[in-house]
């Protein structure tokens, strides 16, 4: 069945080759990419640009640049990380990857030439915005961006085959997104920015954890030592709680301590589906689809859980970021 734009952009759809030719060129586009996480790097820009807005000086244009230049640069690590794992044999075999969604190369929907011309397109256009802001702005930019390049370049290899691939996300979703949107519209970047920067990228760290589990035998067996691999599924399992209620005490501290405006404690809102994740996490995953779980969904399991609940947390800390920026305005 040919996915809806609703399925391309909220799920990674499951396709057969037949839906895959009878889709438009932008439709693949959205699905090679994996669109549906394109929403934790909204969040990281939109919050970095958001908490600019007071501060002297305000770009639009630089906002507008600052997030499509950032999904770009996403969607094009994406691709990279589908023919770096292809060429080093990892999604043969019916590997994890290629259960829960199409894998370009893998499933025979794009030849090798192809998916190149999808990633010099995508890279090449992320490179185009990077130019133009740095023509805007300065060479500040320049530094962040090539920072950017190396981390969507030497994730999958060699970081992810080396227990890094999890700080690097930490680092690329929180500060380096984070700091870079708000420096790029505003020329600058304050405490406040750089709390939420750290606390945030907490989250999108989670959600790869919680992939990396999933797989956790699938890459042990092929040899890519995921920091999952490195510490065993149980602590695995505990670091992602743990990292979860880091980001409570985090926040809360920032707001006790004056840093963080008392709005930012919309965060415990999310409580519900805290409790909900963590009792799937105190738990082994299982080695088959639960009865109260979707077989749709399966074998994605912490991943989705993760996801869903970093979805929610991340809605009421962005609520929170722009309740601070106008709550103040308005007294």
């Amino acid at each position: 069945m040919i996915p809806t734009w609703h399925d391309v952009l909220t799920k990674i759809p499951r396709l057969e080759n037949g839906d895959w030719q009878a889709m438009g060129v932008l439709k693949r586009w959205f699905v090679a990419t994996r669109a549906a996480v394109f929403v934790m790097t909204l969040f990281s820009a939109l919050i970095g640009i958001i908490l600019a807005i007071p501060n002297a000086h305000f770009d639009g244009v630089n906002a507008l640049l600052v997030c499509i230049g950032l999904v770009l640069a996403h969607a094009t690590n994406n691709l990279v990380n589908d023919w770096t794992d292809f060429k080093k044999g990892v999604d043969k075999d019916n590997y994890f990857r290629t259960q829960y969604g199409p894998q370009p190369l893998e499933s025979g929907l794009l030849s090798e030439r192809q998916l190149f011309g999808y990633i010099a397109l995508t890279g090449g256009l992320a490179i185009l915005v990077g130019v133009a802001l740095i023509a805007r702005t300065d060479l500040q930019t320049l530094y962040w961006m090539l920072a950017g390049a190396f981390f969507v370049l030497f994730y999958t290899w060699p970081l992810k085959y080396i227990g890094l691939g999890e700080p690097a996300v930490w680092i690329v979703w929180g500060p380096l997104m984070v700091l870079a949107s708000s420096l790029v519209v505003s020329g600058e970047y304050n405490t406040t920015a750089i709390w939420v920067s750290c606390l945030y990228g907490i989250g999108p760290t989670t959600v790869v954890f919680g992939k990396h589990i999933d797989k956790l035998k699938e890459d042990r067996a092929k040899g890519v030592r995921t920091l999952p691999v490195q510490l065993g599924e149980k602590f695995s399992r505990a670091s992602v709680l743990g990292l979860w209620l880091v980001q409570y005490a985090g926040v809360t501290a920032g707001v006790v301590l004056g840093t963080l405006h008392w709005a930012y404690l919309m965060i415990w809102l999310a409580l519900p589906k805290f409790f909900e994740a963590w009792r799937r996490y105190r738990q082994p995953r299982p080695d088959t689809c639960p009865d109260d779980w979707s077989p749709q969904a399966w074998p994605l399991y912490l991943v989705h859980v993760a996801f869903l609940y970093n979805k929610r947390f991340s809605s009421l800390m962005f609520l929170g970021v722009v309740l601070s920026v106008v709550l103040p305005q308005l007294m």
